[in-house]
């Protein structure tokens, strides 16, 4: 992507559920209906907080043993604020936790949450671990992860820009993402403006159904009939 999308474009998908918004991007078919989202963990910690649309800034940690280099502690490691700020707003850290035991050690907490609201980013997602969770969800952060830690332990960054696997979801730099209470999942760019007017037209659909179902005395053939005109959910 060399152009970012506009923040109305932005803030039209952000009004869409994640279902919906799944839905609609299989009407294309630019991908497998079992491809795009991350199954299972990943979890929404913070189910409260409206859908999240951000561009992914991918990264990949290690956190369970000493790094074996030496060097900075995970606090002096700076120069990843570098990559993240070569990505258009609104950011979205995406870390893959290649460590032996994954979730050991948690990289993002209050510290470096302030730090990356600073940088721009809204959220972050991982198949590790976070931590201070009260003191996120007040600065309306999103968090999406596997599991929690009370400790950051070793963690130190491996890797920065190169794609990451976050439970079965294949991630790259740049990546539009979308995320809320049902999961996260990416958006093809090419179908950014498309997609709103799409998702309108099926919760039409299946409110149209919905309101059929709910007909006292309906026949039965007479929704079979309506059913079998509509894509099966």
């Amino acid at each position: 992507m060399n152009v970012p999308h506009t923040p109305e474009q932005l803030e039209a998908l952000r009004r869409l559920d994640a279902c919906t918004l799944a839905n609609a991007i299989e009407t294309f078919q630019v991908r497998l209906r079992n491809e795009g989202f991350a199954a299972g963990a990943p979890r929404c910690l913070f189910p409260r907080l409206p859908s999240m649309v951000g561009y992914a800034a991918t990264i990949k940690i290690r956190g369970s043993s000493p790094p074996s280099s030496g060097g900075a502690t995970y606090i002096e490691q700076t120069d990843w604020w570098d990559y993240i700020l070569s990505l258009p707003a609104p950011r979205i850290v995406v870390v893959q936790d290649v460590s032996s035991s994954p979730g050991r050690g948690a990289l993002l907490g209050e510290v470096h949450v302030n730090i990356l609201r600073a940088l721009g980013c809204i959220g972050a997602v991982t198949d590790g671990a976070v931590r201070d969770l009260p003191a996120v969800e007040n600065l309306g952060f999103h968090f999406f992860a596997a599991s929690l830690s009370v400790s950051h332990a070793y963690v130190h960054i491996v890797e920065t820009g190169e794609p990451v696997q976050i439970a079965g979801l294949t991630v790259g730099s740049g990546d539009l993402i979308h995320g809320d209470i049902h999961g996260v999942q990416t958006v093809p760019h090419e179908l950014v403006s498309a997609l709103p007017g799409t998702a309108e037209k099926i919760i039409s659909r299946e409110r149209a159904l919905i309101a059929l179902a709910r007909t006292p005395g309906l026949p039965l053939e007479t929704l079979r009939a309506a059913v079998a005109g509509k894509r099966p959910a």
